[in-house]
């Protein structure tokens, strides 16, 4: 038996080890080397979001947990992360909550607490958005807690998520384009103009994926879990070797957008994972295999398309945020 349960532990350890990964580079894990605080601010008002490049994370606060949940660097717990990330100019967020105890917001990422609370995160946005006043900031909220194993369990005895969540809003007056939080009617895709300042609200997802409500762009009514209308996240990377699947699909979602209706957002998530091919393995590379990072900065260089849309990465270098940045310079 001691065997056995020794045979376990080195295949967990084998199974978690974080290495062998590419080394950081311009396109991954040198985030804190970019610096766009202010990109938006020379774009005409009548720019739509639609027409825009966005550097975004996918999950956003996910910074604890280890190799098998660890997102993002780690540039600090509460708000610290998600303000980095911000003066290096990502501009969609994708935030994990848990319902806890007092009708609030902790945010999670699976099992794994981040060491944030949702106050954490809006105090953030209010921040640097009150300092930059000419930019915006896209929100993807969504229920993290299913129960399941691996997963979160919301606390019992508390208000609903979408009731939780007005309370939210009502505590901060100004920061939310206000056509984007309401319950009963998703709103049209808006110009830069009209949500200078504010932070819009894409979608609120619950904890299997569906739309709650109607919170956020009607475009987005039928985001689900996985890839759905106007969104590519084929989330699940089996193995290392799967990473050029990814990759590929990454780069086919970029080649629909560039060929789509212009006055619709689209949404293409870059990251990926499995037990088989850690985040950093799918963002970075791993054992001589190409991650995502490295692609999508060379395919971008290479093709400069007029917009991606919402790319949403894992362990962003500051090369592929500036690059995405710079295409909205034209």
């Amino acid at each position: 038996m001691r065997r056995l349960v020794a045979g376990f532990v080195v295949l967990a350890a084998l199974l978690v080890a974080p290495e062998p990964a590419f080394a950081a580079d311009a396109s991954y894990r040198t985030l804190g080397a970019a610096s766009n605080p202010d990109w938006m601010a020379s774009l005409a008002d009548s720019t739509s979001l639609a027409a825009l490049s966005l550097p975004g994370t996918h999950e956003t606060m996910s910074i604890h947990g280890g190799v098998l949940t660890q997102t993002q660097e780690n540039f600090g717990d509460s708000g610290g992360t998600l303000a980095r990330q911000l003066t290096a100019g990502i501009r969609v967020a994708d935030i994990r909550a848990r319902v806890n105890g007092g009708d609030t917001f902790t945010i999670h990422h699976g099992a794994t607490y981040q060491n944030a609370n949702f106050d954490d995160v809006l105090t953030t946005l209010a921040d640097f958005l009150a300092a930059h006043p000419r930019e915006t900031v896209v929100l993807r909220l969504k229920q993290e807690c299913t129960g399941e194993l691996g997963s979160c369990t919301d606390v019992s005895g508390q208000r609903g998520f979408a009731d939780i969540f007005d309370a939210y809003v009502a505590r901060y007056p100004n920061l939310f384009w206000a056509p984007s939080v309401s319950r009963s009617a998703g709103a049209a895709t808006p110009a830069l103009g009209a949500v200078r300042g504010r932070v819009v609200l894409a979608v609120v997802n619950g904890p299997r994926g569906g739309p709650v409500d109607r919170y956020g762009l009607a475009q987005f009514a039928g985001w689900d879990d996985g890839s759905s209308a106007y969104v590519q996240d084929e989330y699940t990377v089996p193995n290392v070797g799967a990473i050029a699947t990814k990759r590929d699909q990454v780069r086919r979602f970029l080649d629909a957008t560039r060929a789509a209706d212009p006055s619709l957002m689209y949404v293409n998530f870059a990251s990926g994972s499995s037990l088989f091919a850690q985040p950093q393995q799918v963002a970075g590379g791993a054992f001589g295999v190409q991650g995502v990072n490295p692609f999508l900065l060379g395919y971008l260089n290479q093709t400069a398309p007029a917009r991606t849309g919402m790319v949403m990465l894992d362990l962003p270098g500051s090369g592929l945020i500036d690059k995405i940045v710079a295409l909205n310079r034209g």
